[in-house]
């Protein structure tokens, strides 16, 4: 399974506000830490905060905190909310697909117990669990206060 490039600034923007928690970040700071182009950064922005993910302040003093604890932010949810429902392979899809073997194939069914097997250990990790005495990973993301 190939991870789109999207969940994985999402899932970077959202370590990097787990790291600051106790202040409002801004897009720039994320973009320069994370390496990330401004302008893919603010579509993920925009999706997280309406899943309810970020909470965004516009203006002069403007930025994003997490909308809620980084412990109840679980990896798996983040992914299948960013992902939605891309098909694994062209079996998956409703349309476009012309393999002639769908009807009697059981890769479909093997890809789709992999994918449940893949999200549901996902489900185990938190956004917390990602950062919390990662010192080194800290030191990247909040260089300017690493002590936790």
């Amino acid at each position: 399974m190939r991870i789109t490039k999207r969940t994985n600034i999402a899932v970077r923007l959202l370590m990097f506000c787990a790291a600051n928690q106790d202040r409002l970040v801004t897009k720039a700071e994320i973009a320069d830490c994370c390496n990330i182009s401004e302008n893919h950064l603010a579509q993920v922005i925009n999706q997280l905060s309406q899943l309810n993910y970020l909470h965004t302040q516009r203006g002069r003093n403007g930025g994003m905190t997490l909308a809620r604890g980084a412990e109840t932010i679980r990896i798996g949810d983040v992914f299948r909310d960013i992902e939605g429902d891309l098909p694994i392979a062209e079996c998956f899809a409703d349309a476009d697909n012309t393999c002639p073997l769908v009807a009697h194939c059981r890769l479909k069914l093997a890809l789709a117990d992999a994918a449940q097997a893949f999200y549901a250990h996902l489900d185990e990790i938190t956004l917390e669990s990602l950062i919390c005495d990662n010192e080194d990973l800290l030191k990247i993301l909040n260089p300017v206060a690493c002590v936790r």
